[in-house]
């Protein structure tokens, strides 16, 4: 890995244009104004906004007596607290909450029956709010997903989200910008989320804070649209605000496949207008990172962080003496995981496995699984689940027949929402579970109180199911051959 870091572009030759990053141009063209506090004022295309929020923020609004400023630009939906699992009434009290402000106020709500319910970053590239070239807020960390589509998101706070819904704009202190190159050649078998949790392992937590990050590279240029969301998504794990990867002929593909386009528009037509949305050749970024991924193997945490990564064949590490810098924070999560220095992780015991979450619950990611599961079992003592991260994803899946390969298998076949990424809606493990997990954060007591949970791309987290431990997915090939 090398980093540099870059003071500024000076300025530029007489006559010509400064070069410009993508995050510039996407800026500029969203600038309202600037603040007297210095912030500056980014007007916001589209505003999507969830449920497990939305009921406190609608309130603010309402005892300022201010109206939606674009209820025609704002869209509602229900996923952190939708229970998934099937038979429950797809109700809380969350939603009945936001359901009758959202009424009040005339901002228009995405009912849990309809096509277009799912997780806020899964539905938003599907029903084509996020855009290249635009901008979109959204109440949850992850809003940076829809970067893989060259959308610049920001997640925010319930403060911001008020501002949001009178102003349609964000007041924000101008990031600055970055960019990270993933070059090389990961291993066979090696998805997104594998890259994503080595690039957190190489640059630290903290690394991003501040900044828009632009990918790039050629692990990034092979990655499918799903995939780019995926590494998008994790941004925010390493401190990035925000994250952008160009748009190319691959977006335009996938768009033109998956999503919805405006209302009276075209893709093809809607694409001649990205042809400037890339970073000029001369910019200059204000920090930049090259991160190896030549021959990367499936990748894992051992710990209660994202850096805290392991290659599926490293033994988990040494915290060494109190006097090594970290050793109290690594003793730490030695202590909550159960595990013991220069052990592998191979073989640990699984008692739970989630493949779901914005992370990895897309088609791509339930066809990964699904070629490990199908004409296997799960290992008995292993509850597996798997929940689509949106009824399109679910309609999808089951068109192909998906949902019987996991449920013969004995995996439960959930309704679409976040689940058991967070436990919102209740569905979290069992102290002491040790879960391999598709989803985003392996805090402590993350998914449930004293639950062990390690995080890993789809078809590791199928292959644990039905070893019943950890194992390296290269150990499990498909039914009738082939590479995992």
């Amino acid at each position: 890995m090398e980093a540099t870091a870059n003071p500024g572009a000076g300025a530029p030759a007489e006559g010509r244009p400064r070069p410009r990053t993508l995050f510039d141009k996407l800026w500029d063209a969203h600038l309202v104004g600037r603040r007297a506090d210095g912030r500056e004022l980014l007007y916001v295309d589209r505003h999507v906004v969830h449920e497990l929020h939305a009921p406190h923020a609608f309130a603010a609004l309402e005892r300022s007596a201010r109206p939606v400023r674009r209820p025609d630009r704002t869209v509602v939906v229900q996923d952190h607290t939708v229970p998934t699992r099937p038979g429950l009434a797809l109700r809380s009290d969350n939603i009945v909450a936001t359901e009758a402000a959202a009424a009040r106020l005339g901002v228009p709500v995405v009912a849990t029956d309809d096509e277009r319910h799912g997780i806020s970053h899964v539905v938003s590239a599907e029903r084509g709010w996020a855009l290249p070239g635009a901008t979109l807020a959204c109440p949850d960390s992850h809003a940076s997903t829809v970067g893989a589509l060259g959308c610049l998101a920001f997640g925010c706070g319930t403060s911001e989200l008020v501002h949001v819904l009178a102003t349609q704009t964000l007041a924000l202190t101008r990031p600055k910008s970055m960019r990270v190159r993933l070059e090389g050649r990961p291993g066979p078998g090696v998805g997104a989320k594998d890259l994503a949790l080595h690039l957190i392992r190489q640059l630290g937590v903290a690394a991003g804070r501040g900044h828009v990050v632009e990918y790039t590279g050629a692990a990034v240029r092979a990655l499918d649209l799903e995939g780019r969301m995926t590494l998008c998504n994790l941004s925010i794990e390493w401190g990035a605000r925000s994250a952008l990867i160009e748009p190319d002929a691959q977006t335009l593909a996938w768009l033109q496949a998956h999503a919805e386009p405006p209302a009276g528009r075209r893709w093809d037509e809607l694409a001649a207008g990205w042809a400037g949305l890339r970073s000029d050749d001369s910019a200059v970024f204000d920090a930049e990172h090259l991160v190896d991924c030549e021959g990367l193997a499936p990748q894992i945490t051992w710990g209660t962080d994202p850096s805290q990564t392991l290659g599926i064949d490293e033994p988990v590490p040494d915290p060494g003496d109190d006097a090594t810098p970290g050793a109290a924070r690594l003793r730490r999560a030695l202590d909550y995981m159960g595990l013991e220095p220069g052990r592998p992780l191979r073989g640990l015991p699984v008692q739970r496995v989630f493949i779901g979450s914005c992370a990895n619950a897309r088609l791509t990611d339930l066809r990964a699984a699904a070629a490990l599961v199908r004409g296997r079992r799960v290992a008995p003592g292993v509850q597996a689940l798997v929940v689509p991260g949106s009824n399109t994803v679910k309609r999808l899946a089951e068109r192909e027949g998906l949902d019987r390969v996991f449920t013969d298998a004995g995996f439960e076949w959930h309704r679409s929402g976040c689940s058991m990424c967070a436990g919102a809606n209740g569905e979290t493990a069992a102290a002491g579970e040790r879960c391999l997990s598709t989803t985003n954060r392996n805090f402590e007591n993350r998914q449930g109180r004293g639950v062990r949970t390690h995080l890993v791309g789809p078809a590791m987290a199928a292959a644990a199911a039905l070893a019943g431990c950890i194992v390296d997915v290269h150990g499990l090939a498909p039914v009738g051959g082939g590479a995992a």
